[in-house]
């Protein structure tokens, strides 16, 4: 058997492949936040002329492989129980977990065999690459199922504030990236934890005094809010007469000044000031986060709200070939001539075996966030009595838009993060499917759906609603979750084992850049409930944890559902495509056994339709 080693596409880090003509100061209007998020929105700004699709010719065929000496789990058996109790045929004993498998063998992009070492020499021939994973598990290829992934490719090039903890930190970090860009021109960053900071928001006052000659732009860690100096507040127009505009918030001084933060819907009030990108460089951006996500085991994303100009990177991507994993594009409804276009044009289903970009579902706003205060609430918050946050028309929900697009055959994924956001995200899919019951199997989903009403639980399943939602959110927002909801409403936050024994499907996901993507660090928040440095030791509502199966499927087989692509991939079985990803810890074992060591897992290998993207030396 010839041994042919090539690795395809993927060899540098990300802060190599970012071109040069990337300039420091013109971005972050796309992927702050994600294409979709309410920082990314630009009303006062001159949009230049929505570009015209490119042509989209079908990918070529893929080298055969085969995957040989690997634990491999196919997840071809039944589904756990609503408890997670292992089906009776899972790979399951009395010791625990074992391999299903040894060896999985790709021809022409699809799977043709899985099976053992030995029964897979008749499917192989010389021309065959191998590869060899020498005892690394196998499993289906991860799919986050909720990105931004050209945010994460400029976060590379932006001051990174993720994990910052103080206001001087985080300013200490922009006067650092002062001293090498020219005054006058824009420095942005992002990554400040709005829900942490929501009791102590910074103001303009240090910003300006330590860098008064660059205007500068930070957006939070989830999009929800920008904080920004002086010089960025004059560039905008922003004064002291500026109303704030509906679903949003100017924070003002005791004089009624502008004091440096603005929140949901106002954001877009300083962001709309930063000058747009170039298509080369969204190109660069989507590219650059796409490759990141391969090497860090992914074999798809679903991209949530494309904005014109993403989907237009994406389709010269693929036109040239070079998207490296696969993308589900789910449309921004915020952008309507996006989606007529796309109503007239009808869904792409990306269901070839060597197809690498899908187009059949519309991601929407509804609320905004727990952490600032913005997402919709039955009752008041808590921690600030008289406010129930903002939501529907006033946060920008286009309900005509949003109901033609699901009569148009399209999926929907609306973000509803309060309790009150989500029954009535529930009540507007219940009326739709009422006009027409054919939506009813387009497989909806509520995006993040994290604060539910007891009552709404099971209308998810009635109205065969996908609850599509982060694991890593559960345990980054614990720290101050209770103090805005109470005691008792917290207990229907991030409720995935209630909403599993209700029958809702789920899908798990990161809401990158809002947390980190790693899928060792979603598997160990969804197992044990626990932050990266393992609090809490019991974890927080344990109850609501998931078996490591469950964990797993909810990143693979269930997000393979979620995107109508479940007859085509998320199990390891023949006829499927040849999606597979290859790491050096057994998530399922360790699951069980010692779930903290999951954190230090590492991918070997990422496959997608038969080709090696990425291969760890």
């Amino acid at each position: 058997m010839a041994l042919k080693r090539r690795l395809i596409g993927i060899e540098r880090p990300l802060r190599e492949v970012l071109p040069a003509l990337v300039t420091l100061g013109f971005f972050c209007l796309g992927g702050c936040g994600g294409p979709d998020s309410p920082t990314a929105e630009a009303p006062t700004r001159a949009t230049p002329a929505e570009p015209a699709p490119a042509a989209v010719p079908p990918s070529p065929p893929s080298d055969d492989l085969v995957i040989t000496n690997g634990r491999v789990y196919t997840f071809s058996w039944s589904e756990p129980s609503a408890d997670g109790e292992p089906a009776s045929d899972a790979p399951r004993d009395g010791n625990g977990w074992h391999p299903d498998a040894e060896s999985v063998v790709i021809r022409d992009g699809k799977i043709i065999f899985v099976g053992s070492n030995d029964d897979a020499q008749p499917f192989v021939d010389d021309d065959m690459e191998v590869l060899d994973v020498a005892g690394a598990t196998v499993l289906p290829g991860l799919v986050d199922s909720h990105t931004h992934v050209s945010g994460l490719g400029e976060l590379a090039a932006q001051v990174n504030l993720i994990g910052v903890e103080t206001e001087e930190e985080a300013v200490a970090k922009v006067v650092e990236r002062a001293r090498s860009t020219p005054p006058g021109e824009w420095i942005l960053g992002r990554g400040w934890d709005e829900g942490a900071w929501a009791n102590r928001y910074p103001t303009l006052d240090l910003l300006s005094e330590k860098v008064p000659s660059n205007p500068v732009v930070l957006t939070s860690l989830h999009g929800f809010a920008v904080w920004g100096n002086t010089l960025a507040f004059e560039r905008a127009g922003i004064t002291h007469e500026t109303v704030s505009p509906d679903g949003g918030e100017i924070l003002r001084d005791a004089d009624g000044n502008p004091s440096g933060i603005l929140l949901n819907r106002a954001g877009p009030l300083l962001t709309s000031a930063v000058p747009e990108p170039t298509q080369a460089q969204r190109q660069a951006f989507m590219l650059a986060g796409l490759q990141q996500m391969a090497r860090d085991g992914y074999v798809a994303v679903h991209e949530a709200g494309v904005d014109p100009f993403h989907m237009a990177a994406l389709e010269v991507l693929l036109r040239d070939q070079r998207l490296p994993i696969r993308v589900y594009a789910m449309l921004s409804a915020r952008h309507e001539s996006l989606c007529r276009r796309w109503l007239q044009r009808g869904p792409l289903p990306g269901v070839g075996t060597h197809d690498k970009l899908a187009v059949r579902s519309v991601k929407a706003y509804y609320d905004a966030a727990l952490g600032s205060r913005g997402a919709r609430l039955l009752e008041d918050y808590s921690d600030r009595p008289g406010h129930r946050g903002t939501s529907g028309d006033e946060y920008g929900f286009d309900q005509g838009l949003v109901a033609e697009m699901m009569k148009g055959g399209f999926q929907v994924g609306i973000h509803a993060i309060g309790d009150a956001g989500n029954r009535e995200t529930l009540d507007f899919i219940a009326k739709i499917q009422g006009e027409d019951p054919n939506t009813k199997s387009q497989r909806h989903r509520i995006e993040h759906a994290q604060v539910i009403h007891p009552d709404d639980v099971e209308r998810f399943e009635q109205l065969g609603v996908i609850a599509s939602m982060e694991p890593p959110h559960a345990v980054e927002d614990m720290k101050w979750a209770e103090e805005r909801i109470g005691p008792q409403r917290v207990r229907g936050a991030y409720a995935w084992r209630t909403l599993r024994r209700a029958g809702v499907a789920l899908t798990f996901n990161s809401d990158l850049t809002g947390s980190d993507h790693s899928i060792f660090y979603g598997l160990h928040a969804a197992i044990t409930r626990r932050d990266k440095q393992k609090e809490p030791a019991g974890g927080w509502f344990p109850e609501q944890g998931l078996a490591p199966e469950e964990a797993i499927r909810a990143y693979t087989v269930w997000s393979s559902y979620a995107a109508h692509w479940d007859q085509h991939t998320g199990i390891l079985e023949a006829g499927r495509w040849g999606d597979v990803t290859v790491m050096d810890i057994d998530p399922l074992v360790l699951g069980e056994t010692d779930p903290g060591a999951i954190l230090d897992g590492n991918i070997v290998a990422t496959v997608v339709g038969g080709q090696v993207i990425y291969r760890a030396d």
